[in-house]
Formats: structure tokens, C-alpha cells, sequence
């Protein structure tokens, strides 16, 4: 029926567009209209930090006037795409295998390229680290887990918290990055929703209540349910569906204009360096165009390719590939002469269509990315993550073996 991003279903979900605006800052007497809301959704692979204002359109009041309307407005978005549960699992399975290899004096490459024996440890921690937010100490078994060899061992939610202490870290400096792109204190945040099942974790809670202080964050809702809960809200208003029949008259004025931005950068490939030329900066509001000219790298080429990105690295090697064409039919002319226009249009779905044209010939080409073709699956973001995280363990032995 139409579209809508995760943020704004989870700030729906909780009823945050059915509450009254706060009061203006007295200092001002002004101040932003609406409700400034900080979602927080931490899930099994992703964390994804998004700051939303919720007003009426045309009014700071908390007035019907306006017919009901609301406008969710995406301040900025931030997050790290390999950060998730599945990073908390790892870090007591790392944990486990080394109580495992000092207690029976087994070999590592063993145990770690036994991957049955890793599978049914990493349910044993996962299941732990969900008891750990309703109780202070469990335990994790898995019977014969490795040459016939039982594992058992105490986990303790300090324990836990301190193995995850740097990832716990990662979480709190993503929100302080999608305050600083807002350009907004903490003290402008009025609600905290949290979205995703890591988001239990206690000590992640402790330090978002710390962080914000008098903020209360908000547990009306069930994390895992949130996106899909508040999606169905809306859904139900545009068909003016409801089982009370005064509410149902009141939701069918309900109107939600959403704005969204673009949550990364999006550029082309350019010089034989593979440098990332932006097109689209990250956090710019949707709909939105843009025209960048370039030209060509050596003398007499016909042919110009347009690979489109990704990310916030300089390099493209770095970003994530979305798509790729070429643009044939330039005159032969000495290097940096063919003068080539490229416009990226994303609109409001989230689908990005580039257009490339030779200003001298007039030959065009075109390529349109929606919002899943090219982009990273899961299996994919997991592998990048295993693989950046066996990385940082070779180099961790490295330097030890050195000092």
C-alpha cells in the first residue's frame, strides 16, 4: 500500500504520533515543533541509530486543526552494519573455546575447525545471553563437545558485559554520531524507543538511561515487533479499518507524511584509483536530484563506464557496488575535453535512477538500482564480518608474538 521506513513504524508503533507536543524551550519561546525522537534498533546483525521529528505541518501546537496530520521527519541516521547479537554471541564463544583449551589442554585449530562442535556451543552462549537479562549468572553446557570431551562453565552477566565491553562502547558512540549529524544535543532527544531483541541487554539499557539521563526510555512495545507492529498501524489507517467506530472516524483524518534521507552516500567510481566521487551526500533529504559533470581519463575514448556505490569510504573498494553501466558514443577528444553529465534521481520508495549524457553528442544511458538489487544480503554482511573478525585476531597474535 505504500511505503515506509523502520524508524517511523517503530515511533508509530509506540503512539508517538498521537502525543502532544512538548513546550518550546522558554529561553527561545520557540524551539523545533513536535516530538524529537531517538529510535534505537539493535538487531542480530545490524545496529541502526535514527533521529526523528514528529510534528504537526505548519503548526507547534498540539492543535486539530490540522486535520489530524503528522510529518515524520528523518534527521540523520548512523549505525555500524557489523554490529549485532551475533557479535555478542561470538565474543563468549571466543571466551568459551579458551576456557575450553585451558582446561583439557586441547589444540586450538582443533576445537576452532571443529565447526559442528562451534555450532552447538554458539546456541549454548546465545541462550545464555538471553537468561542473562532476566538473571545474574547461568550456566552453558554442551555435552561431548569436542573429542568426546563435555564442556560446562559459568557465565556471570558481569562477566558477560565485560567481554562485550568495547562492542557496548561501538553502541553508544553510533548515537553520539547520529546526534552530532543532526547537529542536535542529547538534551533535544524527548523519546528513546528501543527496537530489536539485543536491545534487552540490560547493560545496553543502563547506559542509553545513563547517557540521556532524565529520558526514560520507552518498553511499551515488544522489540522484536515493533517495525512490523507500527507497519500494520498504518496500513490499517490508509485502508480505515478499526473495531470502534469513534476511533475509526478519528484515524481516517490521520494523515503520515513521511521524510526519509539517504542513509549512506551514493557516487561513481572515478580514476584508475578507484576514488569515490560523491553524488548524493549521506543524510540528504528523499526526494532528491543531483547533476555532477565529469569527463573522460585518457585521449580519444568512446566509451565511459559509470560504476554507482555506497558508503561513506574515499576509496570505492571500500563501498558496496550497486550497479554499473556504460555510456558509448563519445567523440574521440584529447582527455578531460567530452564534457559528461550524471544525475542521480532517488525518490521517495527508495529506488535510485543515474542517468549519464555526452553534452557533445548527446548519447545517454541510464541505470535504475532499487532498494534490494545490489545491496548486501545477510550471508553476506556475516561472511564480511567473520572475515574482518578473523583479521583482527591474526593481527591481535601477531602483535603478542612480537612483543
Amino acid at each position: 500500500m505504500r511505503i515506509i521506513n523502520e524508524p517511523t513504524a517503530a515511533a508509530i508503533a509506540y503512539g508517538l504520533d498521537k502525543m502532544p507536543p512538548p513546550p518550546p524551550p522558554p529561553a527561545s519561546g520557540g524551539g523545533a515543533a513536535g516530538r524529537t525522537v531517538l529510535i534505537f534498533d539493535l538487531g542480530g546483525g545490524t545496529l541502526d541509530v535514527s533521529l526523528l521529528n514528529i510534528a504537526r505541518p505548519g503548526n507547534n501546537s498540539s492543535s486539530n486543526s490540522d486535520n489530524g496530520s503528522f510529518e515524520f521527519e528523518v534527521k540523520a541516521v548512523a549505525g555500524d552494519t557489523h554490529l549485532g547479537g551475533a557479535d555478542f554471541d561470538n565474543a563468549m564463544v571466543n571466551h568459551c573455546i579458551n576456557e575450553f583449551i585451558r582446561k583439557h589442554d586441547v589444540a586450538e585449530e582443533g576445537i576452532r575447525s571443529n565447526q559442528k562442535a562451534i555450532r552447538r556451543l554458539r546456541s549454548a552462549c546465545e541462550r545464555a545471553k538471553r537468561l542473562l537479562s532476566f538473571t545474574a549468572q547461568t550456566s552453558i553446557e554442551v555435552d561431548s563437545l569436542h573429542d568426546g570431551v563435555d564442556f560446562c562453565a559459568k557465565m556471570s552477566r558481569s562477566r558477560f558485559e565485560e567481554l562485550n565491553k568495547e562492542l557496548f562502547g561501538r553502541c553508544v558512540k553510533a548515537v553520539e554520531k547520529c546526534l552530532e549529524d543532526a547537529k542536535m544535543d542529547k538534551g533535544d532527544v524527548h523519546d528513546v524507543v528501543l527496537v530489536g531483541g539485543s536491545s534487552r541487554i540490560p547493560k545496553l539499557q543502563s547506559m542509553l538511561h545513563d547517557f540521556f539521563q532524565e529520558k526514560k526510555l520507552r518498553h511499551s512495545v515488544n522489540p522484536d515487533e515493533a517495525v512490523a507492529y507500527g507497519a500494520a498501524i498504518q496500513a490499517s489507517i490508509l485502508n480505515g479499518d478499526s473495531d470502534d467506530a469513534d476511533a475509526d472516524a478519528d484515524d481516517k483524518k490521520r494523515v503520515m507524511i513521511l521524510r526519509d534521507i539517504t542513509p549512506l552516500s551514493l557516487g561513481v567510481e572515478i580514476n584508475f584509483d578507484h576514488t569515490m566521487s560523491v553524488v548524493i551526500p549521506r543524510n540528504t533529504f528523499i526526494p532528491t536530484k543531483n547533476t555532477r559533470r565529469y569527463t573522460t581519463l585518457y585521449d580519444n575514448q568512446i566509451r565511459v563506464s559509470f560504476p554507482v556505490f555506497e558508503g561513506e569510504s574515499a576509496s570505492s573498494l571500500d563501498n558496496n557496488l550497486l550497479g554499473k553501466f556504460v555510456l558509448s558514443g563519445v567523440l574521440p577528444a584529447p582527455r578531460g575535453v567530452p564534457q559528461i553529465d550524471v544525475t542521480f534521481d532517488f525518490d521517495t520508495n527508495g529506488v535510485l535512477h543515474v542517468f549519464a549524457e555526452d553534452m557533445g553528442t548527446g548519447s545517454k544511458n541510464n541505470i535504475t538500482i532499487t532498494n534490494h538489487s545490489g545491496r548486501l544480503k545477510k550471508e553476506d554482511v556475516e561472511r564480511m564480518s567473520r572475515e574482518a573478525r578473523s583479521y583482527n585476531r591474526k593481527r591481535k597474535r601477531t602483535r603478542s608474538s612480537l612483543q
